[in-house]
């Protein structure tokens, strides 16, 4: 028997025992591999495994949870590993998209048509693709010059891109002090530190920013990931100058901007100092998509090469299904369709969820819960896995040393909306109760 599996018998030995509860939290791997002298490999097959029999279960960025049994609430859902409902992620599929794309696609499935899939494509693609990404991008006040677009094979690696190409390895990147969780492993790979930066309801604090010391600053201006809000256009053209006098570079995610986008993006009010990125991965999907970077015309051939020297350059048909739905107005209806679905679940949410302080944009697919004093976000986190919900403590947005808020984010998107409302009168019904009375630590 293999060594890693000898060791997942003991894990599950002391599980049946009892000697590891239901809900705890399994120590890091790296900590387990020390402890035990094994590879980091060894010890993830060793988690994998205690996964697989049905023993725990992994939270993406949070660890390893004892699988619980049948929780005491008449309101639980399944248990984790059986119908997990999934409140971390944002990843809206609706029920008619893939008649809609797949239509959108029969162009290109001919012999004829589908060959120039299999050729090497350029990071700033060709006319026809540059057209019709103009047409996407386009918003209130602002549209892309298509000569400064560049392509990536997701909106994460247009991010990184962008990065590369602003900061220099050993420099700093300003990031509100809650931000993407990606980004917070892009710059570690990239050996950049982050500066994380105070935020209010406006968004980034334009004097913090110009006491910052750093070479770019990457924020969220419209439906901010994860606190929901949006950026006046008075704060945008307050950082717009900010830029200009510090002599640096904005990175502008607008991810979800196509939810909300009647104020212009931060690069309309300063276009030679924003590099603005965007995908199709939540207009349309995570598995098939694209990433956009529209940069200063000066930064458009860095950004190329950093897209190049990153290896992430999007796939030929990915470009090619990309502008057959942007051209043929295929991504406008979904757009529009999704923007109705993100405000239909908002409203599940402040329905079942009116007892508490929650904030967000009413037509954002996220959330922001300010959990009840006796309750600390890691703890609700496992409470809920417990309940077969997985949700996002406020520790994984949170940039630098200081204690994170008592708080959790809410991803609505991926749920049918019986099942969202299921899961939050679970979650309503956990927060009313006290960890003790739970058998939570």
């Amino acid at each position: 028997m293999d060594d890693y599996r000898v060791i997942a018998d003991a894990i599950a030995a002391d599980i049946a025992s009892g000697r590891l509860r239901p809900g705890e939290r399994l120590i890091p791997q790296r900590q387990f591999a020390r402890r035990h002298r094994i590879a980091n490999s060894t010890a993830a097959r060793v988690y994998g495994e205690l996964v697989r029999r049905g023993l725990a279960v992994g939270e993406v960025g949070r660890g390893t949870y004892v699988r619980a049994g049948k929780p005491p609430l008449e309101t639980a859902l399944a248990e984790p590993g059986e119908a997990r409902v999934d409140l971390e992620l944002n990843f809206s599929v609706l029920p008619e998209q893939p008649a809609l794309l797949a239509r959108s696609l029969e162009r290109l499935m001919r012999p004829d048509v589908f060959g120039s899939a299999l050729r090497p494509v350029a990071a700033t693609g060709n006319p026809a693709l540059r057209e019709a990404s103009v047409a996407a991008l386009s918003r209130t006040g602002w549209a892309p010059d298509p000569q400064n677009l560049v392509f990536a094979g997701n909106g994460r690696q247009a991010i990184a891109a962008a990065v590369a190409a602003l900061v220099p390895v050993g420099e700093r990147l300003a990031v509100e002090a809650l931000t993407y969780p990606v980004v917070k492993a892009i710059a570690a790979r990239l050996g950049i530190t982050l500066v994380p930066l105070p935020v209010d309801e406006h968004g980034i604090d334009p004097d913090a920013l110009r006491s910052a010391n750093v070479r770019a600053v990457y924020l969220q201006p419209t439906l901010h990931n994860p606190l929901g809000f949006s950026m006046p256009a008075s704060r945008r053209q307050e950082i717009a100058e900010t830029l200009r006098r510090l002599d640096i570079h904005a990175i502008e995610d607008t991810i979800y901007t196509f939810l909300r986008d009647e104020v212009p993006p931060l690069a309309a009010f300063a276009p030679e100092r924003t590099i603005l990125v965007d995908s199709l991965s939540k207009r349309i999907s995570p598995g098939l998509t694209v990433g956009f970077v529209v940069a200063p015309q000066e930064l458009t051939d860095r950004v190329a090469g950093a897209v190049r020297s990153g290896v992430w350059s999007a796939p030929g048909f990915a470009l090619d299904a990309a502008e057959c739905w942007m051209s043929d107005g295929t991504t406008k209806v979904i757009e529009e369709a999704k923007r109705a679905d993100a405000a239909t679940r908002q409203k599940i949410v402040r329905d079942h969820l009116a007892d508490f302080t929650i904030s967000g944009d009413a037509q954002a697919y996220h959330c922001w819960w300010e959990l009840p004093e006796e309750w600390r976000a890691e703890t609700f986190v496992a409470a809920a896995a417990r309940r077969g919900i997985a949700v996002s403590p406020a520790a994984a947005y949170t940039v630098g040393a200081g204690r994170a808020p008592n708080a959790i984010r809410l991803a609505t998107s991926a749920p049918p909306p019986d099942t969202l409302a299921a899961a939050l009168r679970t979650l309503a019904a956990i927060a009313r109760s006290s960890p003790d009375s739970l058998g939570i630590d």
